[in-house]
């Protein structure tokens, strides 16, 4: 594309379109975009446009367009095309720096983000004056201007907050600090001078503000790994400027906002942040200024009100007392009994205190508050935060701060019993403070794992929780419902079983419960409680158990995905998948009402999905429900075929990527419970999952491959007869595969099912193309993932057609090539194989090699007879080997860029081992030793005369071990 007025005026009518609300419209204008997006200079056309576009609207789609394009395309991945030509990524970074400084603010924020896209991968190497030029920008003395370089200095550095450390990251680091950390400190101090100077200007204050909250955030991404020298020496700067900022208040930075922080609310959060950090982590340098820190933030605990604004400075400000209380030597300014009680009484219990805003969000914003309550996203509640103090503190004042808070808790539980259609807010206050007392460790798996001894649980639970269940309404109080169950489904390891047989009825009542948070959570309990494990690892909760309830479970599980607000609920569609998975084979009787409702649930979210894991635990669902019906009736695959292809059918055809890996697994679990030939159905669908679109997407090669693997477990002579045309696209599949480092193992597994199952006369004429293409992709890049696929396949080869036909079509592509794999590839790398089947397959395949293959015995190739017997028990006696070269480091699927749909594998149609040689071999080391026995025979005296003067004695050692199994002699 070139950069002329009509591309510009092009791509200016197609981004006018991608912002049109009807699909119609909208869609074909995304679909030319990305059409186009590879061509040269596109990425500049967008940066032109956003420069001199005359329409905002316009600007900023250019900028958002050009934002996704490079989080798509910039990164260049192993094995692919790089997607930008060189010329436009020179172009790009010397461009962009000055665009986004002379951009207004949301444009700004767009080119910063990019900008940050590209530093991950090519600062500092691959762009060394982006540093200089950023720094330069401080002088100018414009604040819109330096609040562009500290945006983009943000986002390029706060990486810094969660890398592991690295010689690569300290390299970086110091390099940035040597170039910024001085600048950044002159322009602190400089700032905060102009702010007194300003201190009567709103407009002006707003800007300065903004400065100093984002140099706030790079001072803290930039000492978050290790103190550096430079902020040492400066401290005395730094925290005296940050502490009369913690104690600012200036009138004309208030809000009248409720809900939205403000500027001064911010920078004080941050700075709490920071202070927390060094108290944490250089408590030693951070001595002198840490108590009248903890003054002026016990200050500011004090002052602040209840409002939605001060959530984060009032969490954040707690946060950093919980990390001082914590630390040994800072024990003694909390000792004292009356500051104990002066932080319970004026810091934690206020905090506590569910208000009407929590209230709003319950009701209204449920799926925000169940983030926040269920999934530990609270990190910057006040509640969260009050929590964490408490734990914080019990850690050295368990005795004294229980005592504290049970005069609260009965306190507040009096209160609830004078009039609990007032006062429920007095209990669900009480329940949160005895859960923040109780529970010392905790994890999203197993609960709490480790409880305080002073708070009895069980007693608290029959006397406060359980009462609130038994009522006779679900829907009365539904903050406390939600709170007792919550508490079950917290203290599920604490509370006696008993008590939770009793609870299982009471939660799957609740699933009825009009409010989302309610419903939500008992279905989420429930699924936590199904997980318990009991003795010999069994779940806690049996099937037998639950006997009385599976009809009420399913029916009131089910009946919660219609109530309104709950439709893609993935709470609800685990609870569906782990109740399936616990009874088993007593869901049988409701499959056919179970299976309809899933496919019509799947119909209705195949038209828009947007929640990933409701729709894998609902593909989970599908999978568990013939996986249980077809165990015990094979014969009813072809039911849940009648259900479930029209709805594939239609996902195939409208081409939902998100749904198409899922719809081959799930394809191939039906396709496996055939026992005998494919049916019509399958066999019309096969050359279609040849065509290669399906192909680059690499969500989709995982279950493509064991789709196609299915195929030909089940009808290879079908494909043999009837699509033999099709075994060259087969191939072709494989040839894709093996040229890429990240899915060459998805290619051997592909060509291991063909060597298998095809009959031999329909591959023949391939085989050696087969051969010529795997010793390319070995000069090319030999890569221990390759090489340890290779091996397996070249036995699995030679246990199908026999040790001489290997070495015949090894010696038929390049002369002694045989005794080179041996050699070079065989004996040495054998120790790498990994995986139980593929070392039995590799026995199996040499064993065959050393006692089937009569050039073994009269040839050139007789030297490499006992290094080939040596590695074999080798492979049988020694460790795995599993180094990996240094320079080999895989990028994992997952990781690579844009939207590709990833892969997620379902556990429920997960495949049985396949074991190709488990029929005609049992125990590796007896078949060798009865093949050695039978070569013998043969020619006796020569494998004795081979093995007492050449073999090493601890390999003969274990040789003799394996004849005295097998019960046999060498002659």
């Amino acid at each position: 594309m070139e950069l002329s007025d009509a591309n510009l005026q092009t791509l200016t009518e197609y981004l006018k379109k991608t912002l049109d609300p009807d699909p119609a419209i909208r869609r074909p204008a995304e679909k030319f975009l990305e059409s186009v997006e590879g061509s040269q200079n596109y990425p500049l056309l967008l940066l032109t446009l956003l420069e001199k576009s005359q329409e905002n609207v316009i600007k900023v789609c250019a900028s958002v367009t050009f934002k996704n394009y490079i989080k798509r395309n910039w990164r260049i991945v192993e094995d692919e095309p790089n997607k930008i030509c060189e010329s436009d990524r020179i172009a790009i970074k010397a461009n962009i720096v000055p665009l986004m400084l002379s951009s207004p603010e949301q444009i700004q924020k767009q080119l910063s983000d990019a900008i940050s896209i590209i530093g991950r991968e090519d600062f500092p190497q691959k762009w060394p004056d982006l540093l200089t030029e950023m720094v330069n920008r401080f002088q100018s003395g414009d604040f819109h201007v330096i609040n562009g370089v500290l945006r983009t200095a943000h986002s390029l550095f706060k990486r810094y907050r969660h890398e592991f450390k690295s010689n690569e990251l300290w390299t970086e680091i110091k390099l940035v600090l040597d170039a910024f950390a001085l600048p950044l400190t002159n322009l602190f101090k400089a700032t905060i001078e102009l702010c007194s100077t300003h201190a009567n200007d709103a407009s002006a204050l707003k800007v300065l503000f903004s400065s100093l909250i984002l140099i706030a955030k790079l001072f803290y991404s930039l000492n978050f790994q290790d103190l550096p020298e430079f902020f040492e020496d400066n401290m005395e700067t730094w925290m005296t400027n940050f502490h009369s900022l913690l104690t600012l208040d200036n009138k004309l930075l208030q809000t009248d906002d409720e809900e939205e922080a403000g500027l001064l609310e911010l920078l004080k959060s941050q700075i709490c942040d920071n202070a927390a950090l060094y108290a944490q982590k250089y408590d030693e340098e951070f001595q002198p200024y840490l108590p009248r820190f903890v003054t002026a933030i016990w200050n500011l605990l004090v002052t602040t009100g209840q409002e939605v604004k001060y959530d984060l400075l009032v969490s954040n400000a707690i946060q950093f007392l919980a990390s001082v209380c914590e630390r040994p030597h800072y024990k003694h300014l909390f000792e004292d009994q009356n500051t104990l009680t002066s932080i319970c009484e004026k810091v934690i219990v206020p905090n506590m205190e569910f208000r009407a805003a929590d209230e709003e969000a319950f009701e209204d914003n449920s799926e925000e508050y169940i983030r926040r309550d269920l999934e530990g996203s609270d990190i910057d509640t006040r509640r969260r935060a009050a929590c964490d103090l408490v734990r914080g503190l019990c850690k050295f004042f368990e005795g004294p701060v229980t005592g504290i808070f049970s005069g609260y808790v009965n306190s507040m539980l009096q209160e609830y019993a004078k009039n609990p259609s007032v006062n429920w807010k007095h209990k669900d206050a009480a329940i949160y403070l005895v859960t923040s007392l109780a529970s010392k460790a905790q994890t999203q798996k197993h609960g709490i794992t480790q409880a305080n001894e002073l708070v009895n649980l069980t007693e608290f639970f029959v006397n406060h929780i359980q009462p609130d269940l038994k009522s006779a309404t679900v829907n009365e109080f539904p903050v406390l419902k939600a709170d007792g169950i919550k508490y079950i489904m917290i203290f599920r390891n604490q509370v006696p079983k008993e008590q939770l047989l009793v609870s299982i009825p009471l939660l799957i009542n609740h699933l009825q419960a009009e409010s989302i948070v309610v419903h939500t959570y008992a279905a989420h309990a429930l699924e936590r409680l199904f997980t318990m494990r009991g003795t010999n690892n069994a779940t806690l909760i049996t099937a037998a158990e639950m006997a009385p309830f599976v009809e009420v479970l399913l029916t009131n599980l089910f009946k919660a995905l219609t109530l309104p607000g709950s439709s893609e609920n993935e709470y609800i569609m685990k609870a569906i998948m782990r109740s399936f998975s616990l009874l088993q084979e007593s869901i049988i009787p409701y499959i056919p009402s179970v299976i309809t409702q899933l496919t019509q649930k799947l119909l209705a979210v195949s038209k828009n999905p947007s929640k990933p894991h409701f729709n894998h635990y609902m593909f989970e669902s599908i999978c568990l429900s013939i996986r249980i019906t077809c165990k015990s009736n094979p014969e009813a695959v072809g039911s849940f075929e009648e259900a479930l292809f029209l709805v594939f059918t239609e996902i195939l055809q409208n081409d939902v990527q998100e749904f198409i890996p899922y719809v081959f697994q799930v394809m191939s679990l039906l396709l496996e419970m055939h026992k005998n030939e494919i049916p019509s159905s399958y066999m019309a669908l096969f050359p279609h999952l040849l065509q290669p679109v399906l192909w680059e997407r690499t969500g989709n090669i995982p279950p493509l491959v064991r789709l196609l693997q299915a195929y030909l477990e089940r009808g290879a002579s079908t494909i043999a007869s009837a699509a033999a045309d099709k075994i060259p696209g087969l191939l072709g599949v494989f040839q894709k595969l093996i040229a890429s480092k990240a899915n060459d193992h998805q290619g051997f597994y592909l060509l291991n099912s063909i060597i298998e199952h095809m009959p031999p006369e329909s591959v023949d004429q391939y085989r050696k193309q087969i051969f010529i293409l795997l010793f390319q992709r070995l000069q090319n890049s030999k890569t221990t993932k390759f090489i340890k696929s290779f091996l397996v396949f070249i036995n699995l080869y030679c246990v199908r057609y026999g040790a001489l036909a290997l070495q015949e079509i090894f010696d038929s592509i390049q002369p002694k090539m045989f005794g080179m794999v041996l050699e070079k590839i065989i004996i040495p790398e054998i120790q790498k194989v990994s995986g139980q089947v593929e070392k039995k397959i590799c026995a199996v395949g040499i064993t065959k090699i050393l006692t089937e293959c009569p050039p073994m015995m009269d040839t050139e190739y007789t030297k490499l007879w006992i290094p080939l017997l040596q590695a074999l028990i080798g492979l049988f006696e020694l460790p795995e080997d599993d180094t990996i070269p240094d320079e080999e480091h895989f990028i994992d699927i997952e990781d690579t860029p844009g939207y590709q749909t990833a892969f997620s594998q379902l556990a429920f149609a997960g495949r049985k081992e396949h074991d190709p040689v488990g029929q005609m071999v049992n125990n590796p080391r007896i078949h060798l030793a009865q093949s050695l026995h039978k070569l013998s025979t043969a020619c006796p005296g020569r494998v004795l005369s081979m093995l007492s003067t050449s073999l090493n004695a601890e390999a003969l050692q274990y040789l003799q071990g394996y004849l005295q199994a097998a019960s046999v002699s060498l002659l």
